[in-house]
């Protein structure tokens, strides 16, 4: 594997010997030259750093970020597996790199370093979380901390899923996140999961595998997402939307009822629900309300998904009026719940900061280009190469080349521009590297491109490919322009947590689609499967429903949410 990222030396301050904060390499004769104004000034000098750090509160990285600022040179750097604090970018959209009380203070900072300084590294903050989203997610962590694992009353549940049926309506609920498929499919399900939590008031753990250890930090304040290793449920990664112990078969076989006077003695001390891409007509009653209050009885309920099934919540009546309350915009939830929930370890947010910081930071302008080629794409490099090169020119995303050669040097700092290019293949990156080597542009500025990693295959079982892919998918979320792949979840969750509307590219099955590309008008990821209405009791209204969950741009069968 290529990797063009480097690895630099530790930050470190270079003040120069002659700076006010070496005042002891002055001679004394110096100093008596200065005279009282002279030495009072070099007081005032020695002594301001410390004043800004301790009215930064302590906080290293922010006098770091003044002193830079104050034209102090700094040597930006993280090496490898270090818990050194990562240089980050002034931003006066944030308070201590949170977003407007988004998360918690009750962390260590030093113990995951993204949760604090990604929000510092985004130019604009285009949502921000409502008063009852915040104190909705201060009451989760209260709850999960109090019904977390190992914790009494999670053994008291345990005790009871061990006797095989239910006895009563417990203190503590839980929902199961099983994962499945790739990393995007993983993060889209992970943010689902948890907005079902928080409206079912159940806490959310996590069946983790071995190829997402070291992947993200644990969310919640004093508590663990993971699920113990001596859970009792042990083929839980092999159930199946054929699994007896599934909503829909237990209805199908009548082992339960979806009455709601169904009584919680009669059911049994779990239940499985599938709501994956192949999900049948029994598996969607998930989403209607008559089920909601069977599926509530249940203690333990096992969630298996490859989708982003938040646009399917909305038509479940008894969540109407609390999502309203959470999220005033619709258009904000992915953006907002991935960025309280997913956070990159310091390992991974190492190899985010140091790539950013050597190569793309001072561009004036970042345009992510996101290629995912899928197995039933029959059509060349060549092809793809193409339908890019004329979505850009339909959409103006990148520079213009000067075919003619005729563009004059400027003398004036030319603007630059950085592309990065997110993809399994080299081949991308390398026609564009020789695209913008061969010609200048017509405006005069210097394009450079990038390509962090080309694996040349998805490898989801293997732990170092996921932390490689995450991080891209975090560097994808910086740029301030991006064109991704229609239908691909890794897109979807860069763009989402950057907070932009992308560009999609237009699936390509024989030719070239008419047009090649389409913008996006919500930033909000695509339920890949849609929702049918087959409920037969309380349904939402369907034309407020309609207002806000449309067709998605890029997949014609696909539904998300727009504002």
């Amino acid at each position: 594997m290529a990797n063009d990222q480097k690895t630099l030396p530790y930050r470190e301050l270079e003040i120069d010997d002659d700076s006010p904060a070496h005042p002891q390499k002055k001679k004394k004769k110096d100093e008596k030259n200065w005279g009282v104004p002279g030495a009072v000034l070099i007081v005032c000098l020695m002594t301001l750093p410390l004043l800004v750090f301790l009215c930064s509160g302590g906080r290293l990285s922010s006098t770091l970020i003044w002193l830079r600022d104050a034209k102090v040179n700094v040597v930006q750097g993280w090496e490898h597996g270090s818990n050194q604090t990562s240089s980050t970018p002034s931003n006066n959209n944030h308070t201590n790199g949170l977003i407007d009380e988004l998360i918690s203070p009750n962390f260590d900072k030093e113990s995951c370093l993204s949760r604090y300084e990604s929000a510092l590294y985004y130019k604009t903050i285009p949502y921000m979380p409502s008063s009852y989203l915040k104190q909705k997610l201060r009451n989760y962590e209260a709850l999960h901390k109090k019904c977390g694992p190992n914790t009494p009353l999670y053994k008291k549940s345990i005790e009871q899923l061990n006797s095989g049926h239910s006895v009563e309506l417990m203190d503590c609920n839980y929902v199961v996140w099983i994962p499945f498929l790739g990393l995007g499919n993983r993060i889209l399900t992970l943010v689902s999961t948890f907005l079902y939590a928080i409206l079912t008031n159940k806490v959310m753990l996590i069946q983790a595998t071995d190829d997402m250890v070291g992947l993200f930090c644990e969310p919640f304040p004093d508590s663990s997402w993971i699920l113990p290793p001596d859970f009792p449920i042990k083929n839980i990664m092999q159930l199946d939307v054929n699994s007896n112990v599934s909503y829909r078969n237990m209805l199908n076989k009548h082992v339960i009822s979806n009455d709601p006077n169904t009584k919680v003695e009669s059911l049994p001390s779990y239940v499985y629900v599938h709501l994956s891409h192949d999900i049948e007509h029994s598996d969607r009653l998930f989403y209607c309300n008559e089920d909601q209050y069977i599926i509530g009885k249940f203690n333990w309920l096992l969630l298996h998904s490859d989708l982003y099934f938040v646009p399917s919540l909305y038509s479940t009546p008894m969540f109407e009026e609390e999502l309203g309350l959470l999220f005033p915009a619709k258009e904000s939830i992915f953006y907002l719940l991935a960025h309280y929930l997913i956070h990159p370890t310091n390992s991974v947010w190492g190899l985010v900061t140091r790539y950013y910081n050597s190569y793309l930071s001072k561009a004036d302008e970042k345009i992510g280009i996101q290629i995912r080629i899928f197995h039933w794409v029959k059509v060349s490099s060549e092809v793809i190469f193409q339908q890019i090169l004329d979505c850009s020119n339909k959409e103006r995303v990148l520079p213009e080349l000067d075919l003619n050669g005729t563009t004059a040097f400027k003398t004036n700092e030319p603007k630059s521009k950085a592309i990065l290019v997110a993809s399994l293949y080299a081949d991308y990156y390398e026609r564009f590297k020789s695209m913008y080597y061969e010609h200048s542009v017509k405006t005069g500025e210097f394009v450079s491109v990038y390509q962090p990693t080309h694996e040349e295959r998805q490898k989801t079982e293997i732990q170092s490919h996921n932390q490689k892919a995450l991080a891209e998918i975090y560097l994808l979320s910086l740029c301030d322009v991006l064109m991704t792949s229609a239908y691909s979840t890794f897109g979807y969750i860069g763009y989402g947590l950057a907070g932009v509307r992308p560009i999609f590219l237009i699936t390509v099955h024989d030719k070239i689609p008419d047009p090649p590309c389409v913008r996006a008008v919500s930033m909000e990821p695509c339920n890949l499967t849609p929702l049918l209405n087959t409920c037969t009791g309380k349904t939402v209204d369907k034309e407020k429903f309609e207002q806000h969950v449309k067709q998605c741009e890029d997949v014609d069968h696909g539904i998300k949410l727009f504002d």
